[in-house]
């Protein structure tokens, strides 16, 4: 992919991201947890079903097909969104956002374990580089309590779906795959709000507009964006990415809540690009070396 096409999607994607934690947590002040995410996702479905429908896209031709969108939106919005909420209950927002971008290293892990995906000792260390740089961004901050398993949970989700897309995203349009996983998985956590908690919603301009930005920027474009990319590249590379997310979380915790930022948080903003490098640094080969090489690594 054209390199200011990829990172102008990173940026959008991870930006996105970061900024729905703090856009998150002003709407809990109108609308309880698992609605709020739910609506959210619900509601962004809809539009993109309605979107795909209108324009004709190609849809999946058999049961199996919309089976493996549903599944996917199970462990990519109701398996990551109401783990993150769980978690919020007992650890705070950077914790959860800790654990949650844990994924890239599950990504990898997973990966080798499953798909049998191959990569070098420096994509190693730049995963275990940009965690730290997640880590130090927060603080360094992390109590061993419930929320933690929920947090880790998150991880394990979102992990789960990114190689769920990349093996089977090339068989979907990825505007239909984006429209009905999000559809499902909303609809399922509007179960789970009805279930697990005493609902809320104050109705007004402030929750309106909070919801429409998490529906159509935070979750249209910043699934659309991803799920592109990861169709395009190798899973770890490209979730190594994610990384940014909990530091543009913090910048706009700053910018929308008045929270403050520490010297801390640019020392872990430089390790998390150091990071981000190395998963992605391939180093010059040649001959039949570079042949095998490319072939076992690239993305």
């Amino acid at each position: 992919m054209n390199p200011i096409k990829f990172g102008s999607l990173v940026v959008t994607a991870t930006l996105l991201m970061g900024s729905s934690f703090a856009v998150g947590k002003m709407g809990l002040a109108y609308v309880s947890p698992l609605l709020l995410v739910g609506v959210r996702f619900t509601l962004a479905g809809a539009l993109m079903a309605l979107w795909v429908l209108v324009t004709r896209r190609r849809m999946p031709r058999t049961a199996a097909g919309w089976g493996r969108i549903a599944l996917i939106g199970l462990f990519q919005t109701t398996g990551v969104m109401a783990c993150i909420f769980l978690s919020l209950r007992t650890i705070s927002a950077g914790e959860s956002s800790l654990l949650t971008f844990v994924n890239p290293l599950l990504v990898v892990l997973l990966g080798t374990l499953f798909l049998g995906m191959k990569y070098r000792w420096s994509q190693w260390a730049g995963v275990g580089i940009g965690f730290l740089g997640v880590a130090v961004t927060l603080g360094m901050q992390l109590d061993l309590k419930t929320g933690t398993l929920f947090g880790l949970g998150s991880a394990v989700f979102w992990a789960a779906a990114t190689l769920l897309v990349k093996r089977w995203s090339a068989s979907f349009d990825i505007w239909v795959m984006t429209a009905f996983q999000m559809l499902a998985g909303g609809l399922a956590l509007l179960v789970l709000g009805l279930l697990m908690e005493k609902p809320l919603f104050v109705l007004n301009a402030d929750s309106i507009g909070i919801i429409l930005y998490l529906a159509v920027l935070g979750s249209i474009v910043q699934f659309a964006a991803w799920y592109y990319l990861l169709s395009r590249g190798d899973p770890g590379k490209t979730s190594a990415f994610l990384f940014l997310a909990p530091f543009f979380g913090v910048l706009s915790g700053w910018l929308l809540l008045g929270e403050a930022v520490r010297p801390y948080v640019y020392g872990g903003g430089l390790l998390i690009l150091a990071g981000i490098f190395l998963v992605n640094w391939a180093p010059a080969r040649t001959g039949a070396g570079s042949a095998r090489f490319e072939e076992d690594h690239s993305a």
